[in-house]
């Protein structure tokens, strides 16, 4: 199936969707200038391998040099703008009966285009908690950090004076349980799925649409290159491009 035929047959779906699950990956805010975890880091950052930054090994042993790379990032967060296709994930969501978002990513662009209840499948850079007794963090978080600031003190708890740590998945831990049963129920119970801007290669979020095509959902992939198999469908591009269309073309 062509481009412009699986377009047309995917707003068809949506005009008749009794529940359309949104999952995104970091390709979707590619354009408000966020990278890729992946992606190589500019400047003082170049000399750091981000796996060695986001394990709690290494904030144990640097909790200063962590504290600093996670606000430098939130500062970059801070900065960027939701892109097109956030504003059409929020206006998808207001046309329809029901819809549940989903993202691996740690930002709050959906969130800032108007998207409610997001579940954030790594957590997210807003927030924080403490690395001893795992509370929520409630004071201030440092923003305007710039990429020359190699060392910054974490706050400390309120409650057991631990040091925080930010609110994100980190290597060598598990996903946050219940937003993963949430994101694992919906992709069961959903009849159409748009899996936006991911690579399908971080499990167990890959799993998601998995589970929906498997329960007879209408999974469309948009992403910059076919993702899965040939059989797979997907509209190759920036997802700036295809979510507007799909929202204007359906609305």
């Amino acid at each position: 199936m062509n481009s412009e035929a699986l377009f047309a047959q995917t707003v068809k779906r949506l005009r008749t969707a009794r529940h359309l699950v949104v999952f995104t990956g970091a390709g979707i805010s590619a354009q408000s200038g966020i990278s890729t975890f992946r992606d190589p880091s500019t400047g003082l950052w170049a000399r750091y391998d981000p796996k060695e930054l986001a394990t709690p090994a290494a904030f144990a042993k640097d909790p200063a040099l962590v504290w600093a790379w996670y606000s430098w990032r939130r500062t970059l967060v801070n900065e960027a703008q939701p892109n097109a296709a956030h504003l059409a994930v929020a206006r998808l969501a207001q046309c329809l009966p029901l819809v549940t978002i989903i993202t691996q990513n740690v930002d709050d662009l959906l969130e800032r285009a108007g998207s409610k209840e997001v579940i954030h499948l790594h957590g997210d850079l807003a927030s924080a908690r403490c690395f001893q007794c795992n509370r929520p963090y409630l004071g201030p978080l440092p923003v305007g950090v710039g990429e020359d600031c190699d060392s910054l003190e974490p706050p400390r708890c309120a409650h057991c004076n631990g040091q925080v740590r930010p609110n994100v998945v980190w290597f060598g831990e598990g996903m946050p349980e219940q937003e993963l049963d949430q994101a694992f129920t919906a992709a069961r119970d959903c009849d159409v799925m748009l899996s936006i801007g991911t690579s399908g290669n971080v499990y167990p979020a890959a799993r998601i649409p998995t589970l929906a095509a498997e329960h007879g959902a209408w999974l469309v992939h948009i992403n910059i290159e076919s993702i899965g198999a040939a059989s797979d469908k997907t509209l190759v591009g920036d997802a700036t491009q295809w979510l507007p269309r799909l929202v204007d073309a359906f609305a």
